[in-house]
């Protein structure tokens, strides 16, 4: 009989779970066990939501603590990410977009805006320039099957909006946003908005969306790798505007710059495909006329 070659952590865990090194050792065929031997050993000790039983620590043991149960819409959003961010080959490109236009048009619409009782946030011409693209780019409208061996091609256009409530991050979606000015999208996201933030969302409109943007420019950084949400098969993030000396060909003028992190499917979607895609994009927020018809 050879002895079990096993590390002093996985001899102790050993002790702790009442597994007997040896006979675990023979029922595998192996002399060498590790942890993930031990883990699938104890049909409890499994991951479950993608939450290792390694984490289970008494923390009461370091200090004071306090056990708060997390949200359901937590445990959902919990299980779905782990799983893409275990699943899906994911690849985040960054750029940035020069913002001077869109601001001028923010800023002109002041009046209107006030009339209309609607603020014109930078996140409408985002929804408008991204409904814009996927009709470009109709690979970025897509889902891939469970089994990767069917992509349907979507006919329609529908955003999500990454909205953050004190239940959890929703994402409602804007429905045919291809189709819609930016009036009517600004007044859909502040109403999206605001229920989602009292829960009074219904199913009808959290499903089916193309594509989500998830905006972090009101809160800061300069960039992040967000994770791409399936079915859809990408995801464009959004920081916070800063001012940046940009080169006009005779001097650096101070420009409002935007940061822009879009994460894909590689499965879906290749990096040139992808940069273009972005590129294509902030072109259309650079020079945001087609984005007011």
């Amino acid at each position: 009989m050879q002895s079990v070659v096993a590390s002093p952590s996985v001899r102790a865990q050993a002790r702790r779970l009442s597994i007997d090194l040896q006979s675990l050792a023979d029922r595998l065929g192996r002399t060498q066990l590790t942890m993930d031997d031990l883990n699938s050993d104890q049909p409890g000790e499994q991951p479950v939501n993608g939450y290792s039983s390694y984490w289970d620590v008494d923390h009461s043991q370091y200090g004071s603590v306090e056990a708060h149960k997390t949200s359901k819409i937590n445990r959902v959003a919990a299980a779905n990410l782990t799983a893409a961010n275990a699943l899906i080959p994911q690849v985040t490109h960054h750029d940035e977009v020069d913002f001077t236009q869109v601001e001028r048009v923010r800023s002109r619409y002041q009046a209107e805006s006030k009339a209309r009782g609607i603020k014109l946030t930078t996140l409408p011409f985002f929804v408008k320039a991204l409904a814009i693209s996927l009709r470009k780019f109709p690979q970025f409208n897509a889902s891939l099957s469970s089994d990767g061996e069917t992509l349907f091609m979507k006919d329609y256009v529908h955003i999500g909006i990454a909205v953050d409530t004190e239940h959890g991050l929703m994402v409602p979606v804007i429905r045919d946003a291809d189709k819609k000015g930016l009036w009517q999208i600004a007044e859909e996201i502040v109403d999206l908005a605001i229920r989602a933030k009292a829960r009074k969302l219904g199913p009808d409109e959290m499903g089916g969306a193309s594509m989500t943007i998830t905006n972090l420019g009101g809160i800061g950084g300069t960039s992040f790798n967000p994770i791409v949400n399936p079915p859809e098969v990408a995801i464009l993030g959004i920081t916070r505007m800063q001012q940046q000396p940009v080169w006009n060909g005779e001097a650096f003028v101070a420009t409002p710059m935007v940061p822009l992190d879009l994460s894909y499917d590689h499965r879906v979607i290749n990096g040139a495909v992808a940069a273009r895609f972005l590129s294509s994009f902030a072109s259309s927020l650079a020079d945001p006329r087609l984005l007011l018809v």
